[in-house]
């Protein structure tokens, strides 16, 4: 096992309140000792509670700045959009303000030369160090994280902090590549479901055989529900 930190509770809904808590100290921190905070966000239905929670949260939301982990390329608005649910989680419920927050420009023709120009915005929110303060990551029940899905190329990029997958349920996707999302000063991890057990188990077990288990696993932390984790015992 690795020394991944494992906290778990007893639902989805309490995980992503103390998910959302544990991202407020992190923005707290990185403000205070850098100035600005730099984080960057998975989408999906799982972090839909958590950004809801943040509302609720003592963020400095006026020296953030708000990254995509992933995104789909899907036109602007659309439902299936990561973006879609930043913007209406955020926007307009806290005093976040949009040129605060960094769309993926997945509805350019050429998606290489997208990738390419979000990470000069990258390096250019983090002074050009390309360190997140914060990345927040989730779980696919077949052990992808990000859009960084077994098999695909974009998941032996070394050489970018931004890649294009190829097609992945229906979307060829801009995501964070494993250099990027390995230097961040902090990995979160929200994890929910009795359908992600197994992967967790193995993510934790160091496996590199599952994309997520290529992630560092150290200044890491896992939330968890009670079902994801395996564990009975509820903690509040």
């Amino acid at each position: 096992m690795t020394d991944l930190p494992l906290q778990f509770r007893s639902d989805g809904l309490t995980a992503a309140r103390a998910a959302a808590r544990y991202v407020a100290e992190c923005a707290r921190r990185a403000v205070a000792e850098r100035g600005k905070c730099v984080v960057a966000f998975s989408g999906g239905s799982t972090p839909r509670a958590m950004l809801g929670a943040l509302t609720a949260e003592d963020l400095p939301w006026r020296q953030l700045h708000i990254f995509q982990v992933d995104e789909r390329a899907a036109p602007e608005g659309d439902g299936e959009r990561n973006l879609t649910q930043l913007q209406e989680a955020l926007l307009g419920n806290t005093p976040l303000t949009a040129d605060a927050l960094h769309p993926m420009p997945v509805a350019d023709a050429d998606l290489e030369s997208a990738a390419h120009g979000y990470g000069l915005e990258l390096a250019a929110a983090t002074d050009s160090s390309m360190i997140l303060d914060l990345v927040h990551l989730g779980l696919g029940d077949d052990g992808h994280t990000a859009s960084l899905v077994p098999g695909d190329s974009a998941l032996e990029v070394k050489d970018r902090d931004v890649a294009i997958s190829g097609d992945y349920r229906g979307y060829r996707r801009m995501t964070l590549t494993l250099p990027m999302l390995n230097r961040a000063r902090q990995r979160l991890w929200l994890v929910t479901g009795a359908d992600k057990a197994g992967m967790l188990a193995r993510m934790r077990a160091g496996d590199d055989g599952i994309p997520a288990g290529r992630v560092n696993p150290q200044d890491a932390i896992v939330f968890a529900d009670s079902a994801a984790a395996k564990q009975r015992e509820t903690r509040c």
